[in-house]
């Protein structure tokens, strides 16, 4: 199982020196990857509850955000072999041949190093904001993935959907990467689970129990053998938000939450799931406020994992 941190792109850490001294020592710790995280807006009276805070409040380090994309390519200068990876993008606030060709600079200028995390956004605001609509937006997301491919691997390139339209074009370079950077889903829904078994390389849970990624992930595989793909070619990539504390948790803590002890026993769980890679965001605790406290906890999954 391959290991991978998060960027402190998000909240008062966030910084160039800080990104860039979190991704060489990621490197040097022998990690596979480097991550980061898409918000648009901190809406002062937000229309949609933020999911994963009981109140539904959003977290205060979502003030301040560097782009990920910009960020990803600040870091590919200044390493050598860590994968970059967004975890997520959310496709209705982009165009797909725009995309399509920033991804495709961030690939050749790394390397080959991009993995593309997507989903579909939640948040009413920031959809009111790029003048998107949430309606049909699965729709649009199955023709959005079609579109990126369609850059990615023909040449010329001719795509005539309902929502995207490519005249018969010359778009070059391709990803080095072939036939294409990975693509993975953050999906929960029926729908979007078909969506990342039957288009894309991957399924990027995070906050599920090890149980419910067992029973979704079997779900994905069949979903994927009904549909001709070989389930195998579907891995379970997941992101784990990480908060470290000095005693343990109850049964009814979230995983990756805990004592150190028990985000060992999450990492062993979800290395026995079969996850292809695992990686940590402490973005939303205490260590997430400053570079150091990102660069410990790095260094104590590192141990955790090794165990």
């Amino acid at each position: 199982m391959k290991l991978g941190f998060n960027l402190p792109q998000i909240g008062p850490a966030a910084s160039p020196e800080a990104i860039v001294r979190v991704a060489q020592r990621a490197e040097e710790l022998g990690y596979d990857s480097v991550w980061v995280t898409e918000r648009l807006l901190w809406p002062i009276e937000p229309q949609t509850p933020y999911p994963a805070s009981p109140d539904g409040s959003l977290p205060d380090v979502y003030k301040t955000i560097l782009d990920p994309l910009e960020a990803l390519t600040f870091v590919a200068g200044q390493t050598s072999r860590i994968g970059l990876g967004t975890s997520v993008l959310d496709m209705p606030y982009y165009n797909p041949v725009m995309l399509a060709r920033r991804l495709t600079t961030l690939d050749v200028l790394s390397g080959g190093r991009l993995r593309l995390g997507l989903g579909l956004g939640w948040s009413q605001d920031e959809f009111d904001a790029v003048g998107a609509s949430m309606k049909g937006r699965g729709k649009r997301a199955d023709e959005f993935i079609s579109v990126l491919k369609a850059i990615w691997t023909t040449d010329p390139v001719e795509f005539q959907g309902e929502f995207y339209q490519v005249p018969k074009s010359v778009i070059l370079p391709k990803p080095v990467q072939k036939p294409h950077p990975p693509i993975y889903l953050a999906a929960y829904s029926a729908g979007a689970l078909k969506r990342a078994a039957t288009m894309a390389n991957g399924w990027n849970p995070a906050g599920v129990p090890v149980d419910g990624m067992k029973q979704m992930m079997e779900g994905i595989k069949g979903m994927a053998q009904e549909a001709g793909r070989d389930p195998s070619e579907v891995a379970l990539v997941v992101r784990a938000n990480l908060l470290v504390t000095d005693e343990a948790l109850g049964e009814d803590r979230w995983i990756f939450t805990g004592s150190s002890e028990q985000i060992k026993a999450d990492i062993a769980a979800t290395r026995e799931l079969g996850a292809a890679e695992l990686f940590f965001d402490p973005t939303f605790s205490p260590d997430g406020v400053s570079v150091d406290g990102f660069l410990s906890r790095m260094e104590m999954v590192r141990e955790l994992a090794s165990e």
